[in-house]
């Protein structure tokens, strides 16, 4: 894909505030997607995770795995209290806000009204 832009991720700690943010140039996500994909870490992770490991003998596969179940994404809760995702897919005209703490079994999605300034 000749028009497709570099993939870029960067990290941007805040000590002053105690915040670290992370800002990539991936595909984004539609409101659905921030449900199915973070919403619910047995759907989205950690079952599907176990599963695909059961399924795979190959030790060289293992590898392979990680990263492609969003395992990789809750480990954010393990040195963050809060974890606030802001994005928007191409497939979608409005940006939603994914925003989940990590002593709560719930979280909220809103529209982001604006633009996001990092």
């Amino acid at each position: 894909m000749k028009d497709a832009p570099e993939l870029e991720i960067r990290i941007k700690p805040d000590p002053d505030n105690s915040t670290i943010t992370i800002v990539d140039t991936g595909i984004g996500m539609t409101k659905q997607d921030l449900i199915e994909s973070l919403g619910t870490i047995a759907q989205s992770g950690t079952a599907k995770f176990i599963n695909a490991l059961k399924d795979n003998k190959d030790a060289l596969s293992y590898n392979n795995l990680i990263g492609q179940f969003g395992v990789g994404f809750y480990s954010a809760f393990l040195v963050a209290e809060k974890v606030i995702v802001s994005t928007k897919s191409p497939n979608s005209d409005r940006q939603f806000v994914w925003e989940g703490e990590a002593d709560s079994s719930s979280y909220i999605i809103r529209e982001e009204s604006g633009e996001i300034r990092i």
